[in-house]
Parts: structure tokens; C-alpha cells; sequence
């Protein structure tokens, strides 16, 4: 589903920093892949590769036999809006939208809306644990809660590939728990491709395989022992 071929990725600057060079990385269609390593090491510019919110220097990026190279980027943009999802550590839901309508956004993205719409949303809030919360503002939910909303915004709009930074960074370990669980149950339930970027061994207990960032490329990992 997803391939990483020989990516290298520099910054220029007046001290050129190379952060990728010559990575490769398969992921099944339906897997779960935890990355982790050292702060700087470069695991979100690789998610950014994979996103095309970045273009390699070399190397190739294929999503469903789709080379981003070969996009424009209109093109990647409808790719990233069709058939990504993306979690992040800092929640990113509007503070002035309900959580029913910070849900719905990548629907209306993709032109579905009305009825439809909403019965998707109810449907998606009710999997994560928050159908009474759906006119909840954000400032009245926990960070466990606002992640909840995350996930199921990542979700809403049945994507290919979801891409997780650091989703439990801002939570506590309870909260955290509940987060992954949940991440991992949802991405099961759809059969959709996850990749998770974590300093935390606990959030890396919830993927099918682990690998680790260092500067000679990725390394399979054992699995946390808490898993």
C-alpha cells in the first residue's frame, strides 16, 4: 500500500542538514507500523513525505502504485484530502466549531453534506465514544476527549492511510491508553494503513510492527514489552 524507495531528504541552510538518506519502508495494506527515534531525527519529515506536505530529493514515495513525484500539486492535494487522515499531538480541532462540526470537515472537503453527512458523523462520533458529545464546543472536552474527536475526524471520510504524530504527547497515561486502543480498533475496523511516529514505548505497544529512525535508515524494533 505504501513503499519508500531510496528517499533522501537534505535542508539546505548554511549548514546543509541531510535527515534521510537512502530510506526504504514497505507497509501491507491494513497495517499498523510504529516509527520511533531521537528527537531531530528526522521521523516527521518522513511522515511529511509520505503526506506530500514535502518531495523528496531523490528516491521515490508510492501510495497505492501512485509516485507523488509524478503529482502536481493540485493533484496531491485531492490525494491528501481523498485518501489521507491525519492525527497530531496537538489536537488541531477548531475551537469555534462544536465537535460534530469539526468532524465533518473533511466530508465538506470532499462535497458530501446534508443528510448523509450527518447520519456519517453520529455514526463516527458513536465508534469513538463521544455521540453525546457532538455539541460539545472543544473547550468543554478533556485532551482525551479532544483527541477522540481527532481520531474520528481522521476517519470520517473512510481514508486509505492514516498518519499519526505524537497523538499521545499532551495526554496523560490513562488517557493515552484509551487514545491508542481506540486509534488501533478504528484503523482495524476500517482496514485502513496507519503510521505512527511516537517517543512513547506504551504508544508503540499498539502497532503490528516497530521500527526505529536512525541516521543509517530504519530498523526493525522489537515490540514493547507492555504490549
Amino acid at each position: 500500500m505504501l513503499a519508500l524507495r531510496s528517499v533522501s531528504k537534505t535542508f539546505a541552510g548554511p549548514r546543509r542538514l541531510t535527515v534521510l538518506r537512502g530510506l526504504d519502508l514497505e507497509v501491507a495494506r491494513g497495517e499498523f507500523v510504529g516509527v520511533m527515534g531521537e528527537s531531530g531525527i528526522g521521523k516527521s519529515t518522513l511522515l511529511n513525505l509520505i503526506a506530500g506536505l514535502d518531495r523528496a530529493d531523490s528516491g521515490q514515495v508510492v501510495i497505492d502504485g501512485i509516485d507523488l513525484a509524478t503529482l502536481e500539486d493540485d493533484a496531491l492535494t485531492r490525494l491528501r484530502r481523498e485518501r489521507m487522515g491525519f492525527v497530531f499531538q496537538a489536537f488541531h480541532v477548531l475551537p469555534y466549531l462544536t465537535a460534530a462540526q469539526n468532524v465533518a470537515l473533511p466530508l465538506a472537503l470532499i462535497g458530501v453534506r446534508g443528510r448523509e453527512a450527518d447520519a456519517r458523523v453520529a455514526e463516527m462520533l458513536d465508534s469513538v465514544g463521544m455521540g453525546e458529545r457532538g455539541v460539545s464546543m472543544p473547550r468543554e472536552l478533556s485532551g482525551g476527549e479532544l483527541q477522540r474527536i481527532a481520531i474520528a475526524r481522521a476517519l470520517i471520510h473512510r481514508p486509505a492511510l492514516v498518519l499519526a504524530d505524537e497523538p499521545t504527547g499532551n495526554l496523560d497515561a490513562e488517557s493515552a491508553a484509551g487514545v491508542m486502543t481506540l486509534l488501533r480498533g478504528q484503523l482495524q475496523a476500517q482496514g485502513a494503513t496507519g503510521v505512527l511516529v511516537t517517543h512513547s514505548p506504551a504508544a508503540a505497544a499498539a502497532t503490528d510492527r516497530l521500527l526505529t529512525l536512525t541516521a543509517d535508515g530504519l530498523r526493525a524494533t522489537p515490540m514493547p514489552s507492555s504490549r
